[in-house]
């Protein structure tokens, strides 16, 4: 059982421009890469927090839990056209 305190570190692969970046802030700013990267991301994510939490809030009205809404995710398919092709017989709950 893994606990979340013992996750493992996961490698970032980024283009060798932006490594060098990364590599050249933290360096003047006197810190580890990653350290440099992990406050850049959450800099970056409070900025567009408005943006994610939309985001997230259209993906829950996507999916509510219904059968056609399932479908339409998985297809790409709008209601509509899941309706024109026949629906998705009767089966919503």
């Amino acid at each position: 059982m893994t606990t979340v305190g013992a996750r493992r570190q996961a490698p970032l692969k980024v283009d060798p421009a932006t490594d060098e970046l990364i590599s050249q802030a933290a360096h003047f700013l006197g810190m580890p890469k990653k350290d440099f990267v992990a406050e850049a991301v959450r800099t970056y994510l409070d900025h567009r927090r408005e943006e994610v939490r939309q985001g997230m809030v259209a993906s829950m009205q996507v999916l509510d839990g219904s059968l056609s809404a399932s479908v339409a995710a998985l297809t790409g398919l709008s209601a509509e056209r899941i309706e024109q092709l026949g629906g998705t017989g009767g089966w919503d709950a």
